[in-house]
């Protein structure tokens, strides 16, 4: 049960790694003097007062205190998967015994058969150190 729960645990959280790895994002800012005014990860940052995106580009005066900014972070675009038989012969031979053995490490033991399981040991009528006088000392 133990390790049926640690197994999905560490899958979900791999898939996880393996969903952001490869996930990309742009980061818009938009900045007035030196004032950040707006940032935006999945839509357009909103304009300052005397801008408004509804003017015609022509006719607007270019406002030289704000200015946007753009970071792209770009992800993972292609993953590499290998397989058994891309190893040399050493590495799969090594793996191949470090799984074996990990795997033996969880099978459980069979019933031995113990001999002396209903031995009774004899009564004892004397104490032997104190006849003896061996202390452990």
């Amino acid at each position: 049960m133990k390790l049926n729960w640690t197994h999905k645990t560490f899958s979900f959280l791999l898939s996880f790694l393996v969903l952001f790895s490869t996930l990309s994002l742009t980061i818009e800012k938009h900045f007035c003097g030196d004032t950040l005014i707006d940032v935006a990860v999945f839509t357009k940052t909103d304009m300052c007062g005397s801008q408004s995106p509804d003017e015609d580009h022509g006719n607007r005066i270019k406002n030289s205190c704000c200015k946007n900014e753009k970071e792209v972070v770009s992800g993972i675009d292609q993953l590499v998967s290998n397989s058994f038989d891309d190893l040399d012969d050493l590495q799969q031979l090594v793996l191949f015994t470090y799984s074996y053995t990990y795997q033996q490490l969880f099978n459980e033991l069979s019933q031995a058969v113990v001999p002396h399981r209903n031995y009774s040991p004899p009564l004892i009528t004397q104490d032997i150190h104190v006849l003896h006088e061996s202390y452990l000392i």
